[in-house]
């Protein structure tokens, strides 16, 4: 067996952990469809087209509808699609985790993605610590949690605000920001502007921030997540916002998920996070090509 062949069994092996981590703590695997009416729109995101309706960027407009419905602690493993996005990182089609959390915050999504890394090193015996890229990381230390403001006063020889007013935050946080995070330990980034936050409920006790981080290990983003916004009103606001942003950008806008809007005032005060799979098996692979992680790339089809 190559070494692609030998990385496809550890990523079974992830999955059988993630799968068996959310088994213990109650949460009920749910399916949603792949093909649907509308995403949520992004400014940055480009869904694929699917005959008249399109493959979804991400299963999280039907599981907010879940939410909305009843539905307390769930989780979904789903392939998504996003169009023109291709690289080491990146593939037009990958496996996302998506769970849900009802009556919560992100603070708890921050404690389940500390305790979920700690059960798949355990499963991987790999609890103090394992090699990666030359590297000692290890996925079952205690969290680090990082505000994206102390980021930049940290990494950045520029203020936040400063990159917010001339349009710069993203390459900031790429080029600066993004490297300058510890690799050893899990590091969550939080509370985001609100202008990077499209679908995050704003901070009580500052409203210039949402409830949003990401999670990065080994020098990877693995996860984007945040307290749910449940105001159908500033929702389409900022859906529109996303919308003018694209037209700004000579991108076509798109269309918005009526039936999520409709529902979304039913919703109660709720967390939802995303993690990239793909990108979780290269650091259990020892990887930086998510190509070496995949049955198929794309170009072998």
């Amino acid at each position: 067996m190559n070494s692609r062949g030998h990385n496809l069994v550890i990523r079974a092996e992830v999955i059988r952990s993630i799968r068996h981590f959310f088994e213990l703590n109650g949460f009920l695997e749910i399916e949603t469809p792949l093909r649907i009416p509308a995403n949520a729109p992004e400014e940055h995101i480009d869904p694929a087209h699917a005959g008249r309706q399109y493959l979804q960027t991400s299963p999280e407009i039907c599981m907010k509808r879940l939410l909305c419905r009843g539905h307390k602690k769930f989780f979904q493993i789903s392939h998504c699609w996003r169009s023109n996005e291709r690289g080491r990182r990146h593939l037009p089609e990958f496996t996302m985790l998506e769970w849900y959390r009802a009556d919560s915050c992100y603070n708890q999504l921050m404690n389940d993605c500390g305790e979920l890394l700690a059960h798949i090193a355990q499963d991987h015996h790999c609890l103090k610590g394992m090699p990666y890229q030359g590297q000692q990381i290890r996925p079952a230390a205690p969290a680090e949690r990082i505000t994206v403001r102390e980021a930049f006063r940290r990494y950045s020889a520029r203020e936040m605000d400063a990159t917010l007013a001339d349009g710069s935050f993203d390459e900031c946080m790429v080029t600066e920001i993004e490297p300058g995070l510890p690799w050893d330990h899990p590091v969550f980034l939080t509370d985001y502007p609100v202008e990077h936050a499209a679908l995050a409920r704003v901070k009580q006790q500052d409203s210039t921030v949402a409830e949003r981080f990401e999670l990065y290990l080994g020098g990877l983003e693995l996860a984007n997540g945040f307290s749910e916004l449940n105001d159908p009103v500033e929702q389409r606001a900022r859906f529109m916002e996303a919308n003018r942003r694209r037209e700004a950008r000579d991108m076509p806008p798109l269309p918005l998920p009526e039936p999520f809007l409709e529902e979304l005032g039913s919703m109660p005060a709720s967390a939802g996070i995303a993690l990239g799979i793909d990108r979780l098996v290269m650091l259990f692979c020892d990887t930086t090509d998510i190509d070496s992680v995949v049955a198929f790339t794309p170009e072998e089809l």
